[in-house]
């Protein structure tokens, strides 16, 4: 007779934190809902009628915010695409050889070197930003993407190389001693067997290099001058002018749901790999 009080009460939990679930997600995604309504209101209401429904739906800021800036917008998510691209390969190949090495190779002061890895995931970024500024300004390659590409071929994030290293050493050191056996050296272990067993934490390295890549806005603004040059982040950017206080907020807010939907497509796509990645490189190591 006891059991019955708590096996009634148990739908009605389930039901009070499904309902608590609802009401935190409604609250949480109320900025994205309104800025997605907002981009199919005429400009006169967007912040006179704050409703998730528009009183007057219009397509008008698509339409004019596609070229409002004198390059379809598609060009500067061309641009961001282009960046992301050659990001996520040049992080993959030299992140994954960083790790392979502080995992497994034996060489001298891997350990300080591994510790001073650690070390720059404190320091800030806007640190480096002018001594690496002048050394592109030197090398004549301001104005091109080659500062926010090359970087990443020189395994500049320490995150991803810790990420991997944590990966690596949860494989067990048994599969390296019967390659050797079977006369593999160590580009060929490394290639054939680290590399392929690792790919749900490359798949998490390819993920979040895209995310902070695409919605990169500050090294992104230092480098790049020229328009027809800009990424998608900068795009947004010219459409407030804060001079002359006209700003073209409904363009913006339609071209900024434009920018959001790859970012939006990518986790639909890979939200099962990528909590399968944070699940293994979590318990790895």
């Amino acid at each position: 007779m006891s059991e019955a009080p708590t096996q009634a009460t148990n739908p009605a939990r389930r039901a009070g934190r499904m309902l608590l679930l609802i009401a935190v997600a409604v609250l949480m995604s109320y900025p994205l809902l309104w800025l997605i309504a907002s981009s199919f209101k005429p400009e006169s209401l967007i912040f006179s009628d704050p409703g998730l429904i528009p009183a007057q739906f219009t397509l008008a800021n698509y339409l004019e915010g596609w070229n409002r800036l004198g390059v379809p917008f598609g060009i500067f998510m061309l641009n961001s695409a282009v960046i992301c691209v050659l990001a996520i390969v040049g992080n993959l190949f030299s992140c994954s050889v960083a790790a392979y090495a502080f995992a497994r190779l034996e060489f001298p002061f891997s350990k300080l070197a591994f510790g001073l890895m650690l070390l720059t995931l404190m320091l800030p970024f806007h640190v480096t930003v002018l001594p690496q500024y002048i050394v592109f300004q030197n090398l004549g390659a301001v104005n091109t993407i080659i500062p926010l590409v090359l970087p990443k071929f020189f395994a500049v994030d320490a995150f991803f190389i810790f990420l991997l290293v944590q990966f690596i050493r949860g494989i067990p050191r048994d599969l390296d001693q019967a390659a050797e056996m079977d006369g593999c050296n160590k580009y060929q272990i490394f290639w054939h067997i680290i590399f392929p067993i690792c790919r749900p934490a490359l798949v998490l390295v390819a993920i979040f290099t895209f995310l902070w890549t695409w919605s990169d806005f500050f090294s992104q603004l230092i480098y790049l001058n020229q328009v027809e040059k800009y990424t998608a982040p900068l795009a947004l950017n010219l459409f407030i002018d804060a001079t002359s206080g006209e700003s073209a907020w409904g363009m913006l807010f339609a071209m900024s749901v434009i920018t959001l939907l790859p970012l939006f497509i990518l986790f639909v796509l890979f939200q099962r790999q990528i909590a399968e990645g944070i699940a293994t490189t979590g318990l790895k190591g």
